[in-house]
């Protein structure tokens, strides 16, 4: 045998056995044997702004979602307040499908419509760093026989039905929701819109297959903007109900996960 043959092959297998330890850390880590640590946010700069606008961590929570403006908003209640009130929008880093309603599992549409989020819909552990399920498909989508699971509002950046908001947003929405949550909040309203729901934008979307369906979230749009509280909601009928109408025994309420 070649001695210069032998010294290379020998030498190619001690670097595989150094190496290979390594590359198995690599590949548990990128295959998800281990997982990889989530970044860390430190949270002191949004105690201090929510600090400076008048909230606290903790405030109780509601938030709005327009798809057509690319928006997430977080409102929060002041101590001593009854209405809410604009803490932040977030620019949504991405979402999947166009305007209009999520139809079917794997139509790639991202949801529109009013949700729920109790404590059982928080994933602290989500491979998009943090998640909140939004609860489809509510009594609405059942009723109008629409399927769909795991849709979210989450970190990162790609989307297959879900809201992506980037880690450091998400960190940020997460912690109010979930913060609300811990001081007692019932579950938390998230209204998803297809645009601000101005007449104006209503005029625009004449002759649209949707218009019955936006119509519909309007009533609840207009009822957040004169009051400042998210009304209740429910489903009566195939359509949402709203205040007084929410409560008739013959409504299905919105719920979050019990």
């Amino acid at each position: 045998m070649d001695r210069r043959i032998f010294f290379i092959g020998a030498g190619g297998l001690a670097a595989v056995a150094l190496a290979s330890p390594l590359v198995a850390r690599y590949l548990r880590g990128r295959a998800g044997g281990q997982p990889i640590q989530p970044p860390i946010f430190d949270r002191s700069k949004l105690v201090a702004d929510l600090d400076a606008a008048g909230f606290a961590l903790g405030a109780a929570a509601h938030v709005r979602i327009y798809k057509q403006e690319r928006q997430l908003e977080v409102w929060l209640r002041r101590a001593g307040q009854p209405q809410f009130a604009l803490f932040r929008s977030y620019e949504i880093c991405r979402y999947s499908g166009g305007l209009g309603p999520k139809l079917a599992e794997g139509d790639r549409q991202a949801p529109e419509g009013f949700y729920r989020v109790a404590h059982r819909q928080l994933n602290p552990h989500s491979r998009h760093h943090l998640a909140f399920n939004l609860g489809f498909p509510n009594a609405y989508d059942r009723a109008h026989g629409r399927t769909g699971s795991y849709l979210m509002v989450h970190g990162g950046c790609t989307s297959v039905g879900c809201y992506a908001m980037t880690d450091a947003r998400i960190d940020e929405i997460y912690a109010m929701v979930e913060a609300a949550l811990d001081a007692g909040q019932p579950p938390i309203d998230v209204s998803i819109f297809p645009f601000r729901m101005t007449d104006v934008a209503m005029q625009s979307a004449n002759g649209s297959e949707w218009l019955p369906f936006w119509l519909n979230l309007k009533q609840g749009f207009d009822l957040f903007e004169a009051s400042g509280e998210p009304p209740a909601v429910a489903v009566r009928d195939g359509r949402y109900v709203f205040a007084a109408e929410a409560a008739h025994p013959a409504s299905s309420p919105i719920e979050g996960w019990a």
